[in-house]
């Protein structure tokens, strides 16, 4: 095949047993109700790893899940391994390392930070790899075990997120098929709004970073749906399209408000809009590659279907591409 054409060929998923609904975080001590969050964010479950489950165990949850759809050829030939996420198990030995040792993989590894954007600039990575010929093909993996890293004291973001993760192939595909356009983009003067600290103990500017996940609702919801529209807009026009060619909008799964805002901002009929958050919360990295998965599942994906993926996260950061759906059989 050409490798000017490079799409995702394949699509994994995995998520953690535990279920947990808003009922069980008020049985928690969370001052909560499955009324209040159900209200403002549409989310009414999530999935928490285990104490002793970390991100490589769900990205290789979820590279278990491909063979086992796709069966064990699926992995032939990889030559790079990308892990977008947020919540590494360590700084070094980067995930992506781990993963592919679990595997047995001769390729290459590494980790990739942007946040909930993180899989999209993993795929946009995979892409320019595999059509530039430096790798041939690629496993973009975007995984988070946030749960790790809430602040149980702040009912705000201790409701919204969720664990779990998405692993994907770039190859080349034939003619016409695959990535149609990127739209990368970061505004770095949004990052006091949503933060966590490493090493630092400040932002270049003085604002203060948080032990735990921080974020300013209010802020980061007006900018998600500026961001939704106006990425979507540039990414459907870079790909030489029209909204309506456009089978499937999978936004970035983080509150069914901000969803619901971008597709009437958009125009757009509820059947055409992917939306799980109310069963996984907010995955980050790993949500746009599980609401596809599941919307391939259920078939309101098919083969040769215009995909507008968009997403945005901290940094702040945002993506959005568009995909011609090809998946090997």
């Amino acid at each position: 095949m050409n490798s000017s054409f490079v799409g995702l060929t394949a699509l994994g998923m995995y998520v953690p047993k535990e279920i947990v609904t808003n009922d069980d975080l008020a049985q928690r001590g969370v001052e909560t109700s499955d009324e209040w969050i159900q209200s403002r964010t549409g989310i009414k479950e999530r999935r928490f790893a285990k104490p002793d489950e970390f991100t490589s165990h769900l990205c290789i949850g979820a590279v278990q899940n491909l063979i086992d759809r796709y069966g064990k050829d699926v992995l032939e030939g990889v030559d790079m391994v990308i892990v977008a996420t947020s919540t590494p198990d360590a700084l070094f030995p980067q995930t992506a390392a781990l993963v592919q040792n679990h595997f047995n993989l001769e390729a290459g590894a590494f980790d990739l930070l942007a946040a909930c954007p993180g899989w999209l600039y993993a795929l946009s990575a995979a892409a320019a790899y595999t059509k530039s010929g430096i790798r041939k093909k690629v496993l973009a993996i975007g995984a988070e075990s946030l749960t790790k890293i809430l602040d149980w004291s702040d009912r705000t973001t201790l409701v919204l997120f969720g664990d779990g993760a998405c692993a994907g192939i770039v190859e080349a595909v034939p003619e016409g098929y695959g990535f149609q356009s990127f739209v990368l983009g970061t505004d770095g003067a949004g990052g006091k709004h949503l933060n966590m600290r490493c090493i630092g103990k400040t932002l270049p500017d003085g604002n203060p970073l948080s032990e735990m996940i921080s974020m300013n609702g209010r802020e980061v919801f007006k900018f998600a749906v500026r961001v939704m529209h106006t990425a979507t807009k540039q990414a459907v026009e870079e790909a030489g399209l029209e909204l309506n060619d456009i089978a499937q909008f999978i936004p970035h799964q983080a509150n069914y408000r901000i969803i619901d805002a971008a597709r009437e901002y958009l125009e757009l009929p509820e059947d055409r809009v992917v939306a799980n958050v109310d069963k996984y919360g907010n995955t980050s990295a790993a949500s746009i590659g599980l609401a596809m998965r599941e919307a391939i599942d259920d078939g309101r994906i098919k083969h040769g279907d215009n995909l507008l993926l968009v997403t945005f996260g901290a940094g702040l950061t945002w993506a959005a591409s568009v995909l011609r759906w090809y998946e090997k059989k």
